[in-house]
């Protein structure tokens, strides 16, 4: 039997189709046969840089008196330290391995908004240590308070933030390790227009949730601990972005103390290929909310947003000129992202 070119073309389409749908729909299924547990509750995160930063200096007490070589060769704060002569510096304790090699000069390389600069500097000895040093004041590690989203027991992740850590170029931060804490939240400075707020909380640092985390453009996500309990958590679906609907949903938040509790809140755009993961906008409606916070403050990123009882996705920034309203990403890519 014999069919014409556009019979065939025709056939060839609806064919296509019928193994679009069914791709989405294993994939939606395989989301769903996954053991998810819903999240809302602040986590602290010491994350392990892979660049040693400048944040001050002091003097030494050596043999001619109280000085910083860093600080008089024209180092500044917020300098990254990438060599000494030929010694790469990718943690604090680089710097004093370096420091023990016999340079006759020590070429410090470091670079600043972008450029690359060489500083010729002369350690001093410290007198009570009787080790040479710079009169610096360093970092390798940043830490913070975020949210957690969901909890995926199948494959033993935890995901939160929904948005990447970036360095002060915005450029998302490369991570060597780190660990994931519970934390308190004992206050929250109200956001308002103009001026953003926060979640101030502390780290209970003897409480591990997860390790070894992944920074990338839809958040972070870690190792749970086998120690951390999951019983007591929701299990939840979740729903891809073609089912969410503009109108009525929910977000879960810890604004005080360890109570995580539910917000009302409206999706009031969807934008599924939003090239920024920014795939909602979100506007808070609960009263109570506002009163506490002024609507989304930094820390409260993450935060599950959950229409029709399935997780959809979670908030991720604030307007600056409106706390009452903020984006959000959807879920499908943050368990796309490992």
């Amino acid at each position: 039997m014999l069919y014409s070119k556009k019979f065939k073309r025709a056939l060839l389409l609806i064919l296509c189709a019928i193994l679009c749908c069914i791709s989405c729909t294993a994939a939606t299924a395989y989301a769903d046969e996954r053991q998810i547990y819903l999240g809302g509750f602040a986590a602290g995160f010491v994350l392990n840089t892979t660049t040693v930063e400048v944040v001050g200096f002091c003097d030494v007490l050596s043999d001619g008196g109280m000085v910083s070589p860093a600080r008089n060769c024209g180092i500044k704060s917020g300098d990254v330290i990438e060599k000494i002569n030929d010694y790469e510096i990718n943690a604090t304790e680089d710097l004093a391995k370096a420091l023990e090699n016999p340079y006759k000069n020590y070429e410090v390389t470091i670079t600043r908004g972008g450029e690359t600069l060489q500083y010729d500097v002369t350690p001093v000895t410290d007198r009570a240590s009787g080790k040479k040093k710079l009169g610096l004041l360093v970092k390798d590690s940043v830490n913070g308070i975020g949210t957690v989203t969901f909890i995926d027991k199948t494959k033993n992740v935890i995901a939160a933030l929904g948005h990447p850590v970036t360095d002060t170029s915005k450029n998302i931060m490369e991570i060597n390790g780190g660990t994931i804490y519970t934390c308190a939240v004992y206050g929250v400075k109200r956001g308002m227009r103009g001026n953003p707020g926060e979640l101030k909380g502390s780290i209970e640092s003897n409480y591990m949730i997860g390790a070894s985390p992944k920074n990338c453009s839809c958040g972070i996500f870690g190792e749970v601990s086998s120690e951390f309990d999951t019983s007591k958590m929701r299990p939840i679906k979740t729903a891809n972005i073609g089912e969410v609907q503009m109108g009525k949903a929910t977000i879960y938040s810890t604004v005080a103390g360890n109570r995580t509790q539910e917000y009302d809140i409206s999706i009031v755009k969807v934008d599924a290929f939003n090239k920024d993961n920014r795939n909602f906008v979100i506007k808070v409606d609960d009263e109570e909310l506002i009163e506490l916070s002024g609507g989304i403050v930094q820390g409260m990123s993450g935060s599950p947003i959950v229409q029709n009882g399935k997780l959809v996705g979670a908030v991720t920034h604030v307007f600056v000129n409106d706390p009452t309203r903020g984006y959000g990403i959807a879920i499908d890519k943050m368990l796309n992202s490992y």
